[in-house]
């Protein structure tokens, strides 16, 4: 039995198009972290509940509450006021992003193809920043692009 072989450049953008199935496939949702801590979740008001499923954040709720609903921060930071410590969580915008193109060229005597990838990149934004208090969220500041 004779076996096809796929040349070049199916076999390339066959591999370009898995790649970025797999990097789509490993964003932390919601939905993914409450599965890992059903049971806590399930002690939780319905309204606190429905939050956390929409990603939203609201002052009084708990550092858990916050990873649940939006997941691990970029960045924390701390600082000290008059009143006592706070906790900073910082959230940046996501700029990764997946693309790819092919190109084709022909001149005389020649013919000639190409490939690129681009993963992404820059200098990401604050989205948003968590302040808490006490181990309860005190401020949430939301920010657009």
């Amino acid at each position: 039995m004779k076996h096809k072989r796929m040349s070049g450049g199916y076999s390339l953008v066959l591999t370009l198009v898995c790649g970025a199935g797999l990097l789509a496939g490993c964003q932390s949702t919601p939905e993914s972290r409450i599965a890992k801590k059903e049971a806590v979740f399930s002690s939780w008001s319905a309204q606190t509940q429905a939050k956390i499923r929409a990603g939203q954040v609201e002052v009084g709720f708990t550092q858990q509450q916050v990873e649940l609903a939006k997941g691990k921060p970029d960045r924390v930071g701390r600082r000290t006021t008059a009143t006592g410590e706070q906790v900073e969580w910082v959230y940046l915008w996501d700029n990764s992003g997946f693309g790819f193109g092919l190109g084709l060229g022909a001149g005389s005597g020649g013919f000639g193809g190409g490939a690129g990838v681009s993963t992404g990149g820059g200098e990401p934004g604050v989205k948003m920043r968590v302040v808490f208090t006490a181990g309860l969220v005190s401020a949430v500041e939301s920010f657009s692009r």
